[in-house]
């Protein structure tokens, strides 16, 4: 079993910057492909990004060129960089292996964004 612990959300004015951090209870992030998700209210999760054991990285259209999702193998974590939010961004953002692992979700952490 491995949980995941997400950090960095909070209230952000639009235009703005957050750095959301994911620590992983076990050595796992090295090895799998890590993707972060965000579930906004009265909707579905989505995923927003992935990033694969080999550095390689895919975002979701609506994310495109505002985000940058990061690992630091030493660290056990994975990070995701989010800039020029918009209102749209507020969700709460999980991350988990990519594919998901349903036993694998945490508590997310809240970002909202708005004036």
């Amino acid at each position: 079993q491995v949980q995941f612990v997400e950090s960095g959300g909070g209230w952000v004015q639009p235009g703005g910057s957050l750095r959301l951090s994911c620590a992983a209870s076990r050595s796992i992030i090295s090895i799998f492909s890590m993707g972060w998700y965000r579930q906004a209210p009265g909707k579905q999760r989505e995923l927003v990004a992935v990033s694969n054991s080999d550095g390689l990285t895919n975002y979701a259209e609506s994310v495109k060129g505002r985000a940058t999702i990061s690992r630091d193998n030493a660290k056990n974590t994975v990070n995701l960089e989010m800039n020029s939010l918009k209102p749209e961004d507020t969700a709460i953002y999980y991350c988990n292996r990519f594919p998901v692992v349903r036993d694998y979700w945490g508590q997310g952490t809240q970002v909202t964004v708005s004036s």
